[in-house]
């Protein structure tokens, strides 16, 4: 059903922290609309292809630094395409899943209805079994490295090697390349299931309004050494951005469909994981906004630089997150090393025992948090809101927490978490945020205008 006017859309139109939308109506061109060449994309409402063409505006977000996040908006007729399945959209975005990457030409594309990662080259959907290589069966893998037999060390041999070009036979369908200057726009109802959107080395993307679901991992890896007992780690992120700058990511909602990870099997003592990040910045990545989002049900979520290493990633992995909803999410909301990251008018709504922990402080990392509303399970203390990660301080002010059917109030999340943590976490995260469009909203109409806009079909399109 698509959503309709409430009385917290009022609410944020009058704040000036409206959704993009609102700014599509201000900054509307004069003139008439560039005539198209007859296709799908002239049947389109005269609004839909406005906000496909619209840029991210000025301050909003690290993505609004340098040149600013135009994505597609500059598309020819010829790079403009309503795209209804993996195939068209693959070739929308140049033609060769292979080389799309470095396709720099303006693309704008707008998804219509469902398109599936494991669809086959003539539509027909593919199983997992069809992309294992002929050597890899989970039952041998699972009798040949189990730790009672194979012991406490990484697997290795054939069956671990057939699991890897495994993974390179899904990496190759079901990871879509997006390349330099694009912007991916879903018409409502757009849905994409078990595939990853990759931005890596391609500076300059949009992506709106899309339902991403069950970007699922066929082959997960069983890491014997990752914690005190091991687990299994899935390799595939909903989207990814990797060696990117001027990423806006924007009113798409992020799930599991009905295939969450709390149902899959127990495998060494461990749930057989099978899905990775949402949205995950790493690799030198930087300038990232994420803006109106809605990430539900998830386990890891957003990571924010991928490794502890001393190196290329200072200066980089700057991110803002505004105005997203958090529902039923466990961990990494986000995790951050070295980025400086504003994370402000957000809505956490956590609980269940599965639960870790929302702000991950990590290595060098600089979180600046404002203004942010938790809602949470009466089991849960504001002090586990926070996890140090190896990090030395964070910003935070302004949050509220309401408990189970208790009132909302005001809690120093900092405060209660050095009450029971050591070592404490500093006070100050070393910087200030200065780009950011609208002011900020009193935190306690953070889930008045968060929780019916944010997410996939708000958008009139």
């Amino acid at each position: 059903m698509r959503r309709t006017l409430t009385g917290a859309t009022v609410i944020a139109l009058l704040l000036g922290a409206a959704p993009a939308s609102a700014a599509v109506r201000a900054e509307a061109p004069p003139g008439p609309v560039p005539r198209l060449a007859p296709s799908a994309v002239d049947r389109l409402p005269w609004l839909a292809r406005q906000l496909g063409r619209q840029t991210l505006p000025e301050r909003d977000g690290w993505a609004a630094e340098g040149a600013g996040t135009t994505g597609g908006s500059a598309a020819t007729p010829e790079r403009t395409r309503v795209v209804h399945s993996r195939a068209d959209l693959i070739a929308a975005l140049g033609g060769d899943n292979a080389s799309n990457a470095t396709d720099a030409t303006p693309k704008l594309i707008y998804v219509d209805g469902a398109i599936d990662g494991f669809e086959g080259p003539d539509g027909t959907p593919l199983s997992c079994a069809e992309l294992a290589d002929p050597a890899y069966r989970l039952d041998a893998y699972l009798a040949a490295y189990d730790p009672a037999v194979w012991g406490r060390v990484a697997p290795s041999g054939p069956l671990e090697e057939a699991r890897v070009r495994s993974v390179t036979n899904q990496t190759h369908q079901t990871q879509i390349n997006v390349g330099p200057n694009t912007t991916i726009v879903g018409l409502h109802g757009a849905r994409l299931t078990g595939l990853t959107l990759m931005i890596d080395r391609a500076s300059n993307v949009i992506v709106r309004n899309l339902t991403l679901v069950d970007t699922r991992d066929c082959f997960p890896a069983w890491s014997p050494t990752d914690g005190e007992n091991g687990n299994w780690n899935s390799q595939y992120d909903q989207i990814s951005v990797r060696r990117s700058e001027n990423v806006w990511v924007d009113h798409n909602s992020f799930s599991d469909g009905d295939n969450p990870d709390s149902t899959q099997p127990v495998h060494f003592g461990r749930r057989y994981q099978v899905h990775d990040g949402s949205l995950d910045v790493t690799h030198t990545a930087s300038l990232v906004t994420a803006s109106w989002n809605r990430f539900t049900g998830r386990d890891k979520l957003m990571l924010i630089g991928s490794s502890n290493t001393v190196g290329p990633d200072l200066g980089r992995l700057r991110v803002t997150l505004h105005h997203n909803l958090f529902d039923g999410v466990l961990q990494r909301l986000p995790r951050v090393r070295f980025g400086q990251v504003d994370v402000y008018n957000n809505h956490y709504r956590l609980g269940g025992d599965d639960f870790q922990y929302a702000l991950g402080v990590g290595v060098q990392s600089a979180i600046h948090a404002q203004n942010n509303f938790f809602s949470l399970d009466p089991s849960l203390d504001p002090a586990d809101l926070l996890y140090d990660w190896g990090g030395t301080a964070l910003t935070e002010r302004g949050s509220w927490v309401r408990r189970g059917g208790g009132p909302a109030r005001p809690v120093d999340l900092l405060a209660a978490y050095n009450a029971t943590h050591d070592p404490d976490l500093g006070a100050d995260a070393g910087w200030t945020p200065t780009l950011r469009r609208d002011p900020v909203l009193p935190t306690p109409l953070v889930p008045l205008v968060v929780n019916p806009l944010a997410g996939a079909d708000w958008l009139p399109l």
